[in-house]
């Protein structure tokens, strides 16, 4: 079992939690973001209560290891994703279509030869996005294991040896991956919007 639930950061966080979890809220730019975060997982877990989680030796977040369920939380502007399962460890990324420095030299750098052949073989007008495309798969694969960014030139989403990557590319320019470790039919039948549904086109992605 997965489950994929996309919410809002400007409106989860305004969401009630129990003082002893907003209590270990981190100040600054990063509170908005933990605390919506929070909310996702209570409302995956409900009627159960929320556990303590703890974190890897590389600040991956987690339940205890008597708690057999698995999550991955990640965020791009205001946008929050939260991936669930009960079937071992889960990996997720989005990110919003946007312009980045230096974009081919990374690509250049980071990316497998199959994936460069992916882009390379993309329109002109369109490698920008599947640049980005590309990149989201590596991270949901990347984080799945708990790894650093600079270990992301380790994956290759054309071929993954780190569970099974699918992608879905958002009409409005959010690129969505999730990396688990059964096969999950990832498309708009298979998101919760959290807190109402929204309305959402999507194209499918690679598999």
């Amino acid at each position: 079992m997965h489950q994929v639930i996309l919410g809002k950061v400007s409106i989860l966080s305004q969401e009630v939690l129990p003082e002893t979890w907003r209590s270990l809220a981190p100040t600054g730019a990063n509170r908005a973001k933990w605390i919506a975060g929070r909310v996702l997982l209570a409302h995956a877990l409900a009627p159960l209560p929320l556990p303590e989680i703890i974190y890897g030796k590389n600040g991956k977040p987690a339940f205890r290891d008597e708690i057999p369920l698995w999550f991955n939380l990640s965020h791009s502007g205001d946008d929050i994703v939260l991936l669930f399962g009960n079937e071992g460890d889960v990996g997720c990324d989005i990110e919003i279509l946007r312009p980045r420095k230096y974009w081919r030299q990374t690509a250049e750098s980071v990316f497998s030869a199959g994936e460069q052949t992916w882009l390379a073989t993309e329109r002109e007008g369109q490698q920008l996005a599947m640049f980005w495309r590309i990149w989201t798969r590596k991270e949901a694969m990347l984080k799945r294991t708990g790894g650093h960014i600079w270990q992301i030139a380790d994956f290759d989403s054309t071929s993954p040896q780190h569970g099974f990557v699918n992608d879905l590319t958002l009409t409005d320019g959010r690129m969505l991956a999730i990396c688990t470790p059964t096969p999950y039919p990832l498309s708009p039948d298979t998101i919760t919007f959290f807190p109402s549904p929204a309305p959402i086109v999507a194209s499918r992605g690679y598999k």
